[in-house]
């Protein structure tokens, strides 16, 4: 008998079953192989594909609207055409236009919406935790544009935040004005914000892990391919605009030794500790700003003029210097024009990211990393030549980790320098470097430049994923067996009178009802059995006042678990596929949790062999096993 003509017959018999997956795979008319798809799931790939589209053209119209801004602002020209603020001519002049760009968005941030400030990633994360993935249609609008006059007048942001929050926004928009689930227009807005990266560095697989890290929590292909195809369709659209060259061109890289690899791999942790020190001086800069006695709305003039006084200085350190990056990882700045570029930029950067403007902090971050992890490859060329190792390569791992250990998104990192250079002799020392940094950042600080605010607001944030324990373990393997059941046709009166003796038998919450025949007729609480309002001499059955919820043996503990939240209840009584109403055992809240002990002793319990005796230690911290 199939699991539909089971349910059938379960529902004739007045059960309530828990659908197994067969099941409802069976009833959406989808083959089995295709697991946890549907096609609910191929509907919100046609919108991801358009949202993709819609993303790839957004990013578009940013960039220009950042060069007209810039234009104007330190040109004095109104031209589309790509434009740094590093060649403008204004001398003193320099310092009044962030001035100018930061008022603007002060203005936007207080009578518009609050929520532009920032740099984008982790106000979308915000909205996923706990908003249900809704981001008000005005910010669509409000976000990139007050992005474009940050960056646009100097500040040392990059494009890629906003276009990322912008993408974010758009699906979240439509998953606003569709009727989608909460879970779907999760999906929405993460396939927005992995098309807007995408759009941006031409670097498709890195976007859809960087949803994956930070947006999704979680890891199904009900949510992975429709961002993937968002992601890839962006990307194909952005070669229509912008060409397939990489973003970031690099000499040709060539396999490391093995102690090479081990010195990418210490420049990463040096990186790694760098970047915690990046998140902690970032939020302290926040802090500083909240003892400021004015307004917030007034934050970024003082952020501004910092940028403009770091511009007078080093007209390198505004805008998005992309170009700075370029010329980092081909090795055109070199010695003290790097260390000063490097130490600049951050400042520069730290200080107008804390006082609340818009911008992003990827571009940023790539060139203090790459700048950094530059100047220790030329140390190490100098001082340990027999290390071979190659400066541009030491830029390119400085840039990965800084961004691997600042946001916690390991595989994002390695795949972005990648796609960005593809350079794929690269990826070795990627992947060693951003290793460590990442490994040291999770020793040295439990939260990311990505989720600091949000742990200050109390969200608990958790970017581990495994699979589901519950959805590994059979009912049939957790559930009690020796099932205490009461036959019908027994009055209240003498059920009362067995539940005062207090016996084994007696402690359950609930109690199936059978017939004369041990066929379930329904499940009886120990509250139902108490209850003054029903007579002594009343049946047992007559207070059976649903249909049953059952559960098969074959079903997960994970889908025995919502049928019980579906249902309201606290236990299910376990039946054969063959007899859905013959009880062969009952599952219960306490069973299920208790099943976790397995979970935990894996984890926490360390076996090592003693003379060929397993010997047991459980670790610090492990729960002792019930008994």
């Amino acid at each position: 008998m199939t699991d539909r003509e089971t349910a059938r017959s379960a529902a004739k018999d007045g059960l309530t079953v828990a659908p197994s997956l067969d099941l409802v795979l069976e009833a959406a008319q989808v083959p089995p192989q295709y697991v946890m798809v549907d096609r609910r799931v191929l509907q919100i790939c046609g919108l991801a594909i358009l949202l993709g589209i819609s993303a790839a053209f957004v990013a578009v119209v940013l960039v220009n609207v950042i060069n007209f801004v810039t234009n104007v602002a330190f040109f004095g020209r109104f031209s589309l055409a790509d434009a740094s603020p590093s060649e403008n001519h204004l001398g003193l002049l320099v310092v009044v236009v962030p001035v100018i760009g930061s008022l603007f968005v002060g203005f936007m941030a207080r009578y518009g919406s609050k929520a532009i400030r920032g740099h984008g990633i982790p106000e979308a994360m915000e909205q996923v935790l706990t908003n249900q993935s809704r981001i008000p249609a005005r910010l669509t609008f409000l976000k990139p544009l007050s992005a474009a006059i940050s960056i646009g007048t100097g500040g040392p942001f990059g494009a890629e935040g906003p276009i990322i929050a912008t993408g974010g926004a758009l699906g979240s928009l439509i998953g606003q004005v569709i009727h989608v689930t909460a879970d779907e227009r999760k999906i929405l807005l993460a396939a927005g914000a992995a098309a807007g990266m995408a759009a941006t560095f031409g670097s498709p697989v890195s976007a859809v892990l960087l949803a994956v890290e930070l947006l999704l929590f979680e890891y199904r292909p009900r949510s992975l391919v429709p961002v993937a195809l968002a992601s890839a369709v962006a990307a194909v659209v952005r070669t229509l605009t912008a060409g397939t060259q990489p973003v970031f061109a690099s000499p040709p890289m060539y396999s490391p030794s093995l102690h090479t690899l081990l010195a990418y791999v210490v420049l990463g942790a040096l990186i790694g500790v760098f970047a915690v020190f990046t998140t902690r001086f970032v939020y302290w800069i926040e802090d500083l700003y909240e003892e400021l006695p004015i307004h917030w709305m007034w934050w970024p003039v003082v952020g501004a003029i910092v940028v403009g006084l770091i511009g007078l200085v080093d007209e390198r350190t505004l805008g998005v210097g992309y170009s700075n990056i370029q010329a980092i990882i081909s090795g055109n700045f070199v010695g003290l024009a790097l260390i000063m570029l490097v130490v600049l930029k951050f400042i520069s950067w730290a200080i107008y990211l804390g006082s609340g403007t818009s911008g992003g902090t990827l571009a940023p971050l790539f060139t203090v990393g790459g700048g950094l992890g530059a100047a220790l490859g030329e140390l190490a060329t100098r001082f340990a030549p027999g290390m071979g190792v190659d400066v541009h390569v030491a830029a390119l791992v400085g840039m990965a980790a800084i961004f691997a250990g600042a946001s916690h998104a390991l595989l994002t990192s390695v795949v972005f320098a990648f796609e960005t250079t593809r350079q794929p002799m690269g990826l070795l020392p990627l992947l060693g470097g951003c290793s460590a940094a990442y490994l040291v950042a999770l020793l040295m600080h439990r939260s990311s430049i990505m989720t600091e605010k949000l742990f200050r607001r109390g969200a608990n944030v958790r970017t581990e994923y495994s699979a589901d324990f519950l959805g590994q373990v059979q009912v049939k393997n957790a559930a009690t067996k020796a099932v205490v059941t009461i036959q019908s046709g027994r009055t209240l009166g003498e059920l009362r009178n067995w539940l005062t003796t207090r016996t084994t038998d007696t402690t359950h919450q609930g109690f199936p009802v059978v017939d004369a025949e041990g066929l379930l007729m329904g499940v009886v609480t120990r509250r139902d059995l108490l209850d003054p309002a029903h007579d002594d001499s009343a049946m047992v059955e007559s207070i059976i006042n649903r249909h049953p919820a059952v559960v098969y043996e074959h079903n997960t503990l994970r889908e025995a678990a919502d049928h019980m939240v579906r249902e309201g209840v606290g236990r299910l009584p376990v039946v054969t596929e063959a007899e859905p109403r013959r009880v062969v055992a009952i599952i219960s809240r306490s069973d299920i949790l208790a099943a976790h002990q397995t979970r935990l002793d894996a984890e926490l319990v360390e076996e090592r062999p003693a003379y060929g005796v397993r010997r047991m230690r459980r670790r610090s911290g492990a729960m002792p096993k019930q008994r």
